[in-house]
């Protein structure tokens, strides 16, 4: 008997997102390592895509590590090589920005965490630009975003304390924003279980967050807790950005949404228990991309393209050819 579709549809519209011959590929396997958990950043002008490990123990001395990768595409093969970079302790999301990569660090027990660029290239040099909130250093930053005007946004969640990697938090559960020229972080946004994923519709009107406090750091789950994606308005007042108009957009059946992206369409696509899920700018349920064990994150390529990170497994998704994502608009 064939295999069952891993596209399944609960809207009509779906099927436009698809295209008329939508395919799912297993790209790259390491049973030995979560070598494909986070960020997912696709460089086109290299071809390449970068991606952070889950945690797992350095055979070396025994403590919990994060590996980033590089993932060069040639000639219809995918090559995964691991990349030594200091000043990105226990690197998890990350965004393109200016010439390379924005990770979210998460930090260690003894090293505060922060956002950490790295160039794309070797040697890949790494810095540190944030580490703390005047003085009071991030819980274990998650996820990062970069708005059009040069400013980042990002979700600090404290998984990091309850995973053994951080100390004790000494800030809430919070979405920042920074401004690299100014050198000015604002809490942006809080009431959250453990705030996740973020990302802007294509116009930057709204700010979708997921929530995945279903899920604690010791690995306990709750369906009492949230497993949803909210939408913020942006507005200005005295020049400066708030978030208003909070709503819930989506709640998510299978575990909990982390990675999301947007399409050029509006179209809202998030990581969850069982594949990448996707919903109308109006908050309908268009369909799934069912993998088993589910996806942390992912991103979008070219044309139609998208990554998925499925732990020992990354796979890609043909959609159709004229979908786009919101970040790289290719």
């Amino acid at each position: 008997m064939p295999s069952a579709s891993p596209f399944k549809i609960y809207n009509e519209t779906f099927k436009a997102v698809l295209g008329t011959t939508p395919r799912l590929e297993c790209l790259l396997e390491d049973q030995s390592c979560p070598f494909a958990h986070e960020a997912g950043v696709f460089i086109p002008e290299a071809n390449t895509l970068f991606i952070t490990s889950n945690q797992f123990q350095n055979s070396a001395d025994g403590q919990k590590t994060i590996q980033i990768s590089k993932v060069t595409f040639d000639d219809g093969s995918a090559i995964c090589e691991r990349i030594d970079t200091e000043n990105v302790p226990m690197a998890n999301g990350g965004v393109n920005f200016k010439d390379g990569v924005l990770f979210c660090a998460q930090g260690t027990l003894s090293c505060p965490g922060g956002l950490a660029f790295m160039s794309s290239s070797p040697p890949y040099k790494s810095s540190l630009l944030l580490s703390s909130f005047y003085g009071r250093h991030f819980n274990s930053v998650n996820d990062v975003v970069v708005h059009s005007d040069g400013c980042i946004w990002f979700t600090d969640p404290n998984y990091g304390h309850e995973q053994g990697i951080r100390p004790r938090p000494v800030l809430p559960n919070q979405v920042y924003r920074y401004d690299p020229l100014s050198k000015a972080v604002r809490a942006v946004a809080d009431g959250f279980g453990r705030p996740n994923g973020l990302c802007f519709s294509p116009d930057e009107k709204i700010l979708y967050v997921t929530d995945t406090d279903w899920i604690h750091g010791d690995g306990s789950t709750d369906d009492t807790r949230a497993s949803t994606i909210y939408a913020f308005d942006i507005a200005l007042y005295s020049g400066q950005p708030f978030l208003i108009n909070r709503r819930l957009f989506a709640f998510v059946a299978a575990g909990a949404p982390d990675g999301i992206k947007c399409d050029m369409e509006g179209n809202v696509y998030s990581g969850c228990g069982d594949g990448v899920n996707v919903w109308s700018p109006g908050g309908v349920h268009l369909g799934v991309v069912e993998v088993e064990g589910g996806v942390a994150n992912f991103c979008f390529g070219a044309k139609g393209e998208l990554f998925l990170l499925n732990e020992n497994k990354l796979w890609r998704v043909q959609l159709g050819d004229h979908v786009r994502g919101a970040l790289l608009r290719i």
